[in-house]
């Protein structure tokens, strides 16, 4: 459906949550940057960007938004130093263990999307222990995509369609673009409609390929540490002054 339309009160700020986005995609980019601004050490900066991840959440889920997929880690980048690889995986620790249950109390379920099996045991663990006590959830889905790329998340939708395929599940002739984006990670829910990509850079960074097929892009200069209520609201706001028509003439 073709959106332009534009429902806040213009003093107080205020979102009308029928027409926010359905689904909201975040790129968290720029903690090294925040930090080298500040003169401090750049685990200080991912250290900010962590402790960014449940208000941001809180305030989707309090504007009405569905679902929330948050690029936490990507398949490149395991290429970073051994040193900053580790500090995020305890960083995604500490996310786990220390926001779960304030999450869980505000009716959020989460998901973690990617290829688990490069994680530490322990790390695993806590993904799968976190998924099952917020699964019967229902205010909002936080996806943490992490060890994802969106090449992978295609490559490995492919390979199970052609294992089932094989398996005589499923007829090739059957396949269509439906069914195919059920077996990608987001297949049970709707596509993005909105990308937001925070740090200043204007590139999709090998996240959600096939997904961001008809979804707004909004880019800011702020840093994913710096980027809190206000700045999501600036976003949504942009995003319901633009007209979405998919292909159509309006």
């Amino acid at each position: 459906m073709a959106q332009s339309h534009i429902d806040r009160d213009k003093e107080a700020g205020t979102i009308d949550p029928s027409v926010v986005p359905e689904h909201i995609a975040i790129i968290m980019d720029g903690n090294n940057r925040w930090a080298k601004a500040r003169s401090i050490p750049g685990p200080a900066g991912h250290r900010a960007g962590a402790k960014n991840v449940r208000p941001l959440a809180e305030a989707c889920a309090d504007h009405g938004v569905q679902c929330l997929t948050l690029f936490a880690f990507s398949t490149e980048n395991w290429k970073r130093p051994k040193r900053e690889v580790s500090l995020l995986m305890d960083l995604m620790r500490n996310v786990l263990r220390n926001d779960l249950n304030q999450l869980n109390e505000r009716g959020v379920r989460l998901r973690v999307i990617g290829d688990r099996e490069r994680f530490a045991p322990d790390l695993q663990l806590q993904m799968t222990q976190a998924e099952d006590l917020t699964k019967h959830n229902e205010r909002m889905t936080l996806n943490i995509a992490a060890n994802f790329g969106g090449r992978w998340d295609i490559t490995e939708a492919a390979k199970r369609l052609a294992e089932d395929v094989a398996a005589g599940q499923l007829d090739a002739a059957d396949i269509d673009e439906d069914l195919f984006a059920r077996y990608l990670s987001l297949g049970e829910l709707p596509p993005p409609d909105l990308c937001i990509r925070t740090g200043g850079d204007h590139r999709i960074s090998n996240f959600l390929l096939w997904d961001f097929a008809y979804t707004e892009f909004y880019f800011t200069d702020a840093f994913w540490p710096d980027f809190d209520k206000a700045s999501l609201d600036e976003a949504l706001l942009t995003y319901l002054e633009r007209q979405r028509r998919f292909g159509r003439r309006v």
